[in-house]
């Protein structure tokens, strides 16, 4: 199995990191191996009745990372990439994310191969239902807590909430997080991780010395996490300049109306076409001169070459993953970018999961004030810390953040020891 997942490019990836943090730490070998492999790797195969009469057989996957330090917590995604080996990679980011932000979880990541874009609402309803029908035994308040990812939605969570609950008996909030609120989801869930992003972002420009009404943005990616990214960036005085999707790529260098973006998404399913602005290169667009770049997208966006070609003063990884080891390398060696890690700059998602959770154990709701106050509380903390280790410490940014999050684990794993 270790083989299968290396094989996989994410994966690989994540352990390239996992491995160099671990030196820097100067784990011990038994206790880095234990933090290294995942606790648990579910495969299903989900056969669906489609609208035009035919069967069609998905698979879908749930891996589980760690549970040493308490339930499991990750998203669900749907997108035609998802095989083992990436979930594993993302339930280890998420293992680390969660020991960052020093949230009661281990990490976890589901998903189905599949493509939404393509499939009717009753067809995604079928399948979601099928794969929560699957997942049943392995999740719930205090075991497995998934919630919403690339290509699933608020409405996926309320199928997997209704599936359990019928199951159960019982109405089952606290199965999954990032539910509508009338079905006890929390006020702040939707737009927690781009308000994360764009909080993260605006911190590194005040360390910078840069003031938000003189600074440029470039977001790649206007999902749930680019978009509210961008949204909130505007509203903080940012010029967002380039906006892209998976048609294309706008630019407007007095900077783009991201209220009016979103409207026009709403209506053609594309940032393309958005009036007074032009197309550009998606890649050409990442290297132009701003202040700060967001990856908001899918994994590996930054390669080695365009690493060499960077001109923003702050990296903003909304997305998972998005810059390869190769890059990491060459930022790092830079030294004129500050890279905020997407174990911190996008765990704005699972603190506001975690919050939604506690609210849903204790029967109790928080305005969104209150959630999105406590948010930029917890971090600002993290962030705070992840600079000064850093700084003590003399290493990057990404390796700081992996430091903090993997020693919160070995830690508990040496403190609990091994069973038998």
């Amino acid at each position: 199995m270790k083989e299968i997942l290396l094989a996989n490019e994410t994966f690989g990836m994540a352990a390239e990191q996992f491995d160099r943090t671990a030196e820097f730490l100067e784990l011990n070998e038994s206790v880095r191996e234990r933090c290294k492999w995942p606790k648990r790797m579910l495969s299903f195969s989900l056969p669906v009745h489609m609208d035009d009469g035919r069967t069609e057989v998905f698979f879908g996957h749930r891996v589980q990372h760690h549970l040493s330090r308490g339930p499991v917590k990750g998203g669900i995604r749907y997108h035609p990439s998802v095989e083992i080996g990436e979930v594993a990679a993302l339930a280890m980011w998420m293992n680390w994310k969660c020991a960052l932000m020093k949230l009661p979880y281990g990490g976890a990541k589901g998903g189905i191969a599949c493509n939404p874009r393509e499939m009717s609402l009753g067809e995604q309803e079928r399948l979601t239902r099928r794969f929560a029908q699957e997942l049943l035994p392995f999740i719930g308040e205090d075991i497995d807590i998934p919630a919403p990812d690339v290509g699933t939605n608020a409405q996926t969570m309320a199928w997997i909430v209704d599936t359990a609950s019928t199951q159960a008996g019982r109405f089952t909030p606290g199965v999954v997080t990032g539910k509508p609120l009338e079905l006890q989801g929390s006020a702040g869930r939707t737009q927690a991780t781009g308000h994360g992003v764009a909080f993260t972002a605006t911190r590194a420009l005040s360390r910078l010395g840069v003031k938000t009404n003189n600074a440029s943005a470039v977001v790649q990616g206007f999902g749930n996490v680019g978009s509210y990214a961008a949204e909130t960036l505007m509203f903080d005085g940012v010029k967002v300049k380039g906006v892209s999707d998976v048609s294309g790529a706008i630019w407007n260098d007095n900077g783009l109306d991201i209220c009016g973006l979103r409207q026009h998404v709403m209506k053609t399913g594309s940032v393309v076409g958005f009036d007074n602005s032009e197309a550009i290169d998606p890649q050409e667009m990442m290297i132009q001169k701003v202040d700060v770049l967001a990856p908001c997208a899918m994994e590996r966006a930054i390669s080695k070459e365009m690493a060499e070609k960077l001109q923003c003063r702050v990296l903003a990884e909304g997305a998972n993953g998005p810059t390869t080891p190769e890059a990491d390398a060459i930022i790092e060696e830079r030294g004129d970018i500050f890279l905020i890690p997407d174990v911190m700059c996008n765990a704005g998602g699972v603190t506001v999961s975690y919050f939604e959770w506690v609210q849903n154990l204790q029967r109790f709701s928080w305005t969104e004030r209150e959630v999105i106050s406590k948010l930029e509380t917890l971090m600002a903390a993290t962030f705070d810390r992840l600079v000064a280790f850093a700084e003590a410490r003399k290493c990057g940014h990404r390796v700081a953040a992996l430091a903090l999050g993997i020693k919160e684990v070995a830690d508990v794993k040496k403190t609990r020891g091994l069973y038998p």
